[in-house]
């Protein structure tokens, strides 16, 4: 197969509005996974590589073609971008290769008329990369950061309001930055069958780095398909990013509780927790998601799980006062994941934020009063949003009988500082997704 012919198509598929970035490269990986391994690995890369950096690329060739990138052919934009790609951040692909590859393409895929015009562009750039002028981080700081790190400028605003300019850039190269498979062993599991486990995967070449806040976690890298790694089909591990877990740990689950988790799908937090809990009730809406939840609690053996599909926005008041914990991992626009879904910051829409806003107030709404008074609320989203995540807190605490109660005895020591407030905004340099996590106490009075 050609690989780069591979990634042509799924960045015609994307720009047709066929999928999603992370789930077509997936199925293209497992339909072609007899491929092989360099081969796969150099599909993933330039795939997600010519997802991510899309408005970079697009600059780039703004500065050598004479046609605007909006009034070319998609096809041809498409293999222009996955070329441009190669030429700025591939040093394994000599400039040349990636030239020749896109002409062989063009003619290939029907525009045999446009050969001379895609050769002449990309040999263009590849003679003019080294002079390439970004605009001025000074003179225009948000299109600098939006061009540089291929980050649409309508979310960069909120970012500089809060974080000022290094902060912001610091968020971007992050999310930017190479990101791993993060799993989890389960409790139940010893130190050294764990590492029986770890010494398997390193022979088949992943490279295995502990998380440094917890245990019992791993980053991975070099991971092709964690369905063939060692333990997985064993059950000795979940799937499950370090910042999903420390909101398990933030909820403080203790041996005889009950938890419910209202939004649970794919089910790493319900999962986890029910390693701590007596019994965990497990809830999301849609087959797909409960498949997916069954497939996981079957695997990790987590008998103690009962999963159910419920709208978190219907109130059921069978729970009332049940819960010692729930959990609320609520929609949300996923800014904090954009590094594992690289089509994200293409498709958020400002104009949705107020039906987010609506649909998390209303899963609140219908889910608040499962929690025991003097019981425990664990709010999180995945994003890095203001208004989805500290002013949600904020709501909460002034319409419900909630109060934000110190993390602090709870996570890891570096991160327990930033945690004494009752919430917590993890970004990309900790090691983990963006993500928000916060603790919130239902008063004791509150029947």
């Amino acid at each position: 197969m050609n690989t780069r012919e591979m990634v042509l198509d799924v960045l015609l598929a994307l720009e047709r509005g066929e999928g999603l970035s992370h789930v077509l490269i997936r199925s293209v990986l497992d339909k072609y996974d007899y491929l092989p391994v360099q081969d796969k690995a150099f599909f993933k890369r330039l795939a997600e590589g010519s997802i991510e950096r899309q408005l970079e690329l697009d600059y780039c060739l703004e500065r050598f073609s004479s046609v605007p990138v909006r009034k070319m052919k998609p096809l041809i934009h498409c293999l222009m971008r996955l070329s441009v790609y190669q030429i700025l951040y591939m040093d394994g692909v000599p400039d040349s290769a990636a030239c020749n590859e896109a002409v062989k393409l063009a003619a290939k895929r029907g525009f045999q008329n446009l050969k001379g015009f895609v050769n002449g562009v990309l040999r263009a750039l590849s003679r003019g990369k080294e002079t390439l002028v970004y605009p001025d981080p000074v003179q225009e700081p948000k299109r600098y950061l939006s061009i540089r790190y291929s980050m649409p400028e309508t979310l960069i605003d909120p970012w500089l309001a809060e974080y000022g300019f290094s902060g912001t850039e610091e968020i971007l190269r992050g999310l930017q930055e190479i990101h791993p498979v993060s799993i989890r062993f389960r409790s139940q599991l010893d130190r050294e069958k764990r590492q029986v486990y770890l010494d398997r995967m390193e022979e088949m070449g992943v490279i295995v780095k502990p998380s440094p806040y917890l245990e019992n976690a791993y980053l991975l890298e070099r991971v092709e398909g964690v369905h063939s790694l060692p333990g997985y089909a064993d059950g000795a591990f979940a799937v499950q990013d370090v910042s999903s877990i420390l909101a398990v740990e933030a909820a403080g689950i203790g041996p005889e509780d009950f938890v419910i988790d209202v939004c649970a799908a794919p089910g790493g937090k319900a999962l986890y927790a029910a390693e701590k809990a007596k019994r965990v009730l497990a809830r999301d809406l849609g087959p797909g998601k409960m498949e997916m939840m069954e497939e996981n609690r079957s695997r990790l053996r987590a008998e103690n799980v009962v999963l159910q599909e419920w709208d978190a926005a219907r109130p059921d008041q069978t729970l009332f006062e049940t819960a010692d914990v729930v959990l609320m991992d609520v929609p949300c626009s996923g800014l904090g994941v954009i590094g594992r879904k690289r089509d994200i910051k293409y498709r958020v829409d400002s104009r949705e934020f107020d039906e987010l806003g609506k649909l998390q107030r209303a899963i609140v709404a219908g889910c608040w009063e499962y929690v025991k008074p003097g019981g425990v609320l664990l709010y999180s989203t995945c994003t890095i949003r203001r208004e989805e995540n500290e002013e949600m807190c904020g709501f909460i605490c002034s319409h419900y009988p909630f109060a934000l109660e110190s993390m602090e005895a709870y996570l890891p020591e570096t991160l327990s500082d930033r945690a004494r407030q009752g919430f917590l905004q993890l970004l990309p340099k900790d090691a983990c997704d963006g993500f928000f996590l916060a603790r919130l106490r239902r008063k004791e009075d509150s029947k």
